[in-house]
């Protein structure tokens, strides 16, 4: 467990990447589909039950919400995207600005992609593995909701997401994860530890 992560604080909300804070330091960006966990994860990491705001409904992550750690390390929570009922004009509105942060934010040095462990690998997620795999971008995998399933069937699920992904040839990790029963967050922080510091060196 790393008590740094504890001191988290909020930052800002950004409807442009014009409006997130300068770009310099080191970035951890969390994406995911909409209701797959994501702001729960960050508050669970953080030890902060409200930092990252939980709604009851799924895609009102529509800007990108910027964490402070300390001054050269930050967490990113992405928009959550897929979710059926957002008009498509502000799902595209949100691909863009997905997008501009991806392609343009050079204090981005890896992406924590956040899969509901009972419906892992989506069309999107696919997406951001293929965008990692181009772009050389470091990947950590959280298959969360890992309580929503018995330890066997959890299990099972990661060994089967593991191999659909070896098919990438990209080096990535990948671990189970449970807001709801703590489970995984000392390897969430281990994994962290080392992507913050791999972007430092």
């Amino acid at each position: 467990m790393n008590p740094l992560y504890h001191q988290a604080k909020f930052i800002n909300s950004s409807p442009h990447l014009k409006d997130a804070p300068a770009d310099q330091g080191s970035e951890i960006a969390f994406a995911g589909r909409s209701n797959a966990g994501k702001s729960s994860a960050i508050n669970t990491l953080t030890r902060q039950r409200g930092l990252a705001r939980i709604s009851k409904t799924p895609g009102r992550t529509q800007m990108l919400n910027f964490f402070e750690i300390n001054e050269q390390h930050r967490f990113v929570d992405l928009p959550g995207y897929g979710y059926a009922k957002v008009p498509v004009a502000v799902k595209l509105k949100w691909h863009e600005l997905m997008e501009n942060y991806l392609k343009k934010r050079k204090s981005l040095r890896a992406i924590v992609l956040v899969m509901d462990v009972r419906h892992p690998l989506t069309e999107f997620d696919w997406q951001m593995v293929e965008w990692c795999r181009h772009t050389q971008l470091p990947l950590h995998i959280l298959l969360t909701k890992a309580d929503k399933l018995t330890y066997g069937a959890a299990k099972n699920t990661l060994m089967q997401v593991e191999k659909e992904l070896q098919e990438v040839n990209f080096p990535l990790s990948i671990q189970l994860f449970s807001a709801l029963k703590k489970t995984g967050v000392d390897e969430v922080h281990q994994a962290l530890d080392r992507l913050f510091k791999q972007g430092d060196a």
